[in-house]
C-alpha cells in the first residue's frame, strides 16, 4: 500500500503539470487523462481531472493546430465528466458541401477519436449522427489496410465495444495489456494501474467470500431450490452497475 501511495503521488504530479510546460502539449495532457480513465484508476484523481477539464485548457489548442484527434478527445473527455460541449466544434472538419472532409479518412487515429466521441451525442446533434456511420465505415476499411498492429487492435476493440458501452473495470484490464504499446506510455502509470487492480481484485474476492458465507448460512439452495444460485454472477452485475 505504501508503494501504491507513492506511485499515486507521482501520477498526480504528472497530471498537474500545465500543458505547454516541460514540453507537455495539450494532446499529451489529454492522452494522460484518457489513459488514466482507460486503466481504471481515475477515481483516485477525480478532482484533478475535473479541474483540468474545467479550466481554459483549450487556450493551448493552437499548439496542436486543432487536429481531429485532439478536438474529439477533448470533447469526449468533457462529455464523460458531465459537461456540455457544443458539437458545432466539428463543423470545421466538413467541406463546402456539408460532408466530412475526405482528407480525414487517412487519419485513422483521429477517426477513432471521433468515433468514440460520436457515441456521446445527444438527441438532435445531427453532426454526431453523421459522424458515427462515417467513422465506422472507414475504420472497418482501415483495419484491413495494413495500419500499425497496435492501432488496428484498438480499432477492432472499439468497433466491438466503444468506451461508452464498456465496463470500466473490464476495460481497465484490457487496456493494461496494451498500454505499453502506446506512444504516450508511462511506466509509472502502468505500474500504479497494475497494483491498484490487484488491490481492488483482492477486495472484491473478500467481499464475494463474505457474501458466499452469508448465502450458505441462509441455506437458500435447500429452502428455495427454484432460486438462482449464482453468487459471483450477481456480484459482478452489481459491481458493474456501480462502476
Amino acid at each position: 500500500m505504501q508503494q501504491v501511495e507513492e506511485l499515486k503521488d507521482e501520477v498526480k504530479r504528472m497530471l498537474i503539470i500545465a500543458p505547454g510546460s516541460n514540453d507537455q502539449t495539450l494532446s499529451e495532457k489529454l492522452d494522460l487523462i484518457d489513459a488514466i480513465q482507460h486503466l481504471g484508476v481515475s477515481y483516485h484523481f477525480e478532482s484533478e481531472i475535473d479541474e483540468i477539464l474545467n479550466s481554459n485548457i483549450m487556450d493551448h489548442a493552437a499548439d496542436d493546430q486543432l487536429k481531429l484527434y485532439t478536438i474529439s478527445l477533448w470533447f469526449r473527455l468533457l462529455r464523460q465528466q458531465g459537461y456540455y460541449v457544443s458539437s458545432n466544434i466539428f463543423n470545421e472538419f466538413k467541406d463546402d458541401k456539408g460532408s466530412f472532409k475526405a482528407s480525414l479518412i487517412s487519419d485513422v487515429k483521429g477517426m477513432l477519436s471521433l468515433y468514440e466521441a460520436a457515441h456521446l451525442g445527444i438527441n438532435g446533434e445531427d453532426i454526431l449522427d453523421e459522424a458515427l456511420p462515417f467513422t465506422t465505415t472507414h475504420l472497418e476499411s482501415a483495419v484491413n489496410n495494413h495500419i500499425r498492429p497496435h492501432l488496428a487492435k484498438k480499432v477492432k476493440h472499439a468497433l466491438n465495444r466503444p468506451i461508452r458501452k464498456a465496463l470500466p473495470r473490464l476495460e481497465g484490464l484490457y487496456y493494461i495489456s496494451i498500454y505499453k504499446e502506446e506512444d504516450s506510455y508511462s511506466e509509472t502509470l502502468l505500474k500504479f494501474a497494475k497494483l491498484d487492480f490487484n488491490v481492488l481484485q483482492s477486495q472484491h474476492q473478500k467481499e464475494i467470500g463474505g457474501i458466499t458465507k452469508w448465502w450458505k448460512n441462509l441455506d437458500f439452495t435447500t429452502k428455495l431450490p427454484y432460486a438462482r444460485d449464482r453468487i459471483v454472477e450477481g456480484y459482478f452485475w452489481i459491481d458493474g452497475s456501480v462502476l
